[in-house]
């Protein structure tokens, strides 16, 4: 799981390498990103403090 954030309960935001899966349903409740776009929300978080960091999942 490339650029994991772990954020709740083992939940993460990760990249992954399947991006022709993306927006079905693959894993246990994790979000997965295309990896360039989880490289870039790991370097945001990264960069300002995981402590700064706030994950909101809106369905």
């Amino acid at each position: 799981m490339p650029y994991s954030v772990f954020f709740y309960k083992g939940y993460a935001i990760h990249g992954t390498d399947v991006v022709k899966r993306l927006g079905a349903p693959a894993s246990h409740g994790c979000v997965r990103l295309h990896p360039k776009n989880a490289k870039r929300l790991f370097s945001l978080i990264q960069a300002n403090g995981r402590s700064n960091a706030r994950i909101v999942i809106v369905k």
